[in-house]
């Protein structure tokens, strides 16, 4: 457990790069506890995003922030592909460090990210919600308990949810490998970390397969146009932009995903973003090329073995688990967990009561007790309150590097250990 100079006698001064939708929502955590911590300054090209993040400084690029400390901390939210430069150099100036995941595209910038932050020593934390949320934590107890036995296998099913596929992975910022990652690193390292931590184990050796099957220009219905607004057949199609997007501005407002589509808060807004920009093109007609569906079987430390699924064509919401011993099984679907111990037959329902499994809900109370874990790591000194440090986040990235490697090639892959 490294430790570092606890911060006394005033909040945790923050700053933010990146104010897109998920710096916001660990800005507000921020500005809702005064006497936890402070937001000092955002970093983001937009004018729009820096007046939401509300911060008393403003700056259009995140470099002045090396050359001026006026934070303790900083939260790196840029896109996946923009991360390492300024969590290099703002570690290397000496700040602690909350990095969205992924942390990079590539193995390599990976390594170089992990190496940086680790070579300047400062505290450094990911953002692997999931690892923070209560429904976890009631897993990890009843799996830490020993009233499942020996652990054996686990099973899990990230359900993406139709709409969320097509909002983010067919015409959003990650539907393209060249200009973000992977989708199995864009959306399920959150996944493989999780599976390890609740597992206590790494995984060592992966396979899998997986493709872009269905949001392909030969699946396009017949009579369709290139945009959601000409087409003959909007109303009879799933994934129709008008049906995704207007909806939400009528009965809820300006809110996630509407904000990603445009800055416009009316209708008339609304339909000129999607007449000119990517969320209004037909989804079958989209440059993507990242996966709709994707399996995993994995071999993890201690001979556990485990399966993953992540599929876009489901309901959105809470990942599905089993996880399997020699004395008990366990179901969770992020609400509740279900035991049985096969010592006594008995079967034990835990209710949690929680909701909220996407980013628009805070992922299940997940990003605020991320948020919450720094900024008490940061305040105190001590990283052990951080679950997600570098080592543990580069586990899930290397896993998830090989489960690429064994999809194009058909072949098992070794997971390296560091």
């Amino acid at each position: 457990m490294s430790t570092h100079p606890p911060i006394t006698g005033r909040p945790v001064r923050v700053a933010l790069v990146g104010a897109g939708n998920r710096g916001l929502t660990y800005a507000e955590w921020i500005k809702a506890h005064p006497d936890r911590a402070e937001l000092v300054a955002v970093a983001d090209p937009r004018p729009t995003a820096r007046a939401a993040a509300g911060a008393p400084v403003e700056f259009d690029d995140w470099r002045p922030l090396v050359e001026n400390r006026i934070a303790d901390a900083v939260i790196v939210a840029t896109q996946d592909r923009f991360h390492a430069e300024p969590v290099l150099a703002l570690a290397e100036a000496g700040y602690a460090i909350l990095a969205e995941k992924p942390l990079a595209p590539t193995e390599d910038e990976t390594r170089k990210i992990v190496e940086g932050v680790e070579r300047a020593g400062v505290l450094f934390a990911v953002c692997h919600v999931m690892r923070y949320t209560p429904y976890t934590d009631l897993v990890k107890e009843v799996v830490d308990s020993g009233v499942l036995g020996q652990l054996v296998s686990l099973d899990h099913l990230e359900p993406v949810g139709w709409w969320h596929y097509a909002h983010s992975y067919v015409r959003g910022p990650w539907r393209s490998e060249k200009d973000s990652s992977p989708m199995l690193l864009a959306k399920s390292c959150h996944d493989l970390d999780w599976i390890t931590y609740i597992m206590g184990g790494r995984i060592e050796q992966v396979t899998g397969f997986g493709g872009l099957k269905h949001f392909r220009p030969e699946n396009a219905p017949a009579g369709s146009a290139d945009r959601c607004l000409d087409c003959a057949v909007e109303s009879d199609c799933p994934y129709s932009a008008l049906k995704l997007y207007m909806p939400t501005l009528r009965e809820k407002g300006a809110v996630w995903p509407v904000t990603h589509v445009t800055e416009a808060t009316d209708e008339a807004g609304l339909v000129q973003a999607l007449r000119e920009g990517p969320y209004g093109v037909c989804a079958y007609r989209s440059d993507n090329d990242v996966v709709d569906h994707q399996v995993l079987a994995m071999q993890l430390s201690g001979g556990v073995t485990a399966t993953f699924q992540m599929v876009a064509f489901t309901e959105q919401t809470h990942r599905q688990t089993r996880i399997f011993g020699s004395h008990g099984w366990l179901r969770g679907d992020g609400e509740r967990v279900t035991v049985q111990d096969f010592r006594t037959g008995e079967t034990t329902v835990h209710e949690l009561g929680v909701s909220g499994s996407n980013a628009a809900d805070g992922h299940g109370g997940g990003d605020a007790a991320l948020v919450e874990a720094f900024v008490t790591a940061v305040a105190t000194g001590d990283a052990g309150a951080v679950r997600s440090g570098p080592a543990t986040s580069l586990g899930s990235h290397l896993a998830a590097f090989a489960a690429e490697r064994a999809r194009h090639t058909g072949t098992v892959q070794s997971v390296p250990a560091k």
